[in-house]
């Protein structure tokens, strides 16, 4: 849909459709609503990216304890969103050998235990052997820095999931 569109959707609408841009926290979204209309996707993001910018360090927490695992239970057991089970899938998250799952688990629950929220990480853009090499690398950083990092990862996410519901301005002169 084109910029336009995004803005003379109705709440109910805005959040049911772009209420997943930042994993489970339609709040957000419902929150930037009335913020339109947006100029364009680029002001769409940054309203967005605002709106987390401006939470307290416990609501970005919030934000962070709000995403699954990687390659967690939720991947095994089909609880993931669609969105992140396509991630996660796209980066082979979903074909791990059993040496890799088994890393992966102990990563985690390292990761979780130091920060208090699981690892975040943009899986879209990255493979499974540089999103293992990043939760062994980030498992050792200092927690306000790497809270500071899984946010910069969330909004990595939520502009790429933002670009598969909006036209660009490019596609929209088309």
């Amino acid at each position: 849909m084109d910029i336009g569109t995004v803005n003379a959707l109705p709440y109910e609408d805005f959040v049911n459709i772009f209420g997943n841009v930042v994993e489970k926290c339609p709040i957000i979204t419902a929150a930037v609503w009335s913020r339109r209309p947006f100029a364009n996707l680029a002001a769409l993001e940054a309203a967005i990216s605002d709106f987390i910018e401006g939470l307290p360090d416990s609501g970005k927490e919030g934000i962070l304890r709000c995403h699954p695992d990687l390659a967690g239970r939720d991947l095994q057991s089909g609880m993931l969103t669609k969105e992140s089970r396509e991630e996660q899938a796209r980066a082979g998250l979903d074909a791990l050998s059993s040496a890799e799952a088994w890393r992966i688990t102990r990563l985690n629950e390292e990761y979780k235990r130091r920060f208090g929220f699981p690892f975040v990480v943009c899986a879209r853009m990255n493979d499974k052997e540089e999103i293992l090499k990043q939760l062994s690398e980030r498992c050792v950083n200092e927690p306000a820095v790497e809270k500071a990092r899984g946010i910069e990862e969330v909004k990595k996410i939520c502009r790429l999931r933002l670009q598969g519901l909006v036209l660009t301005d490019a596609h929209n002169k088309l």
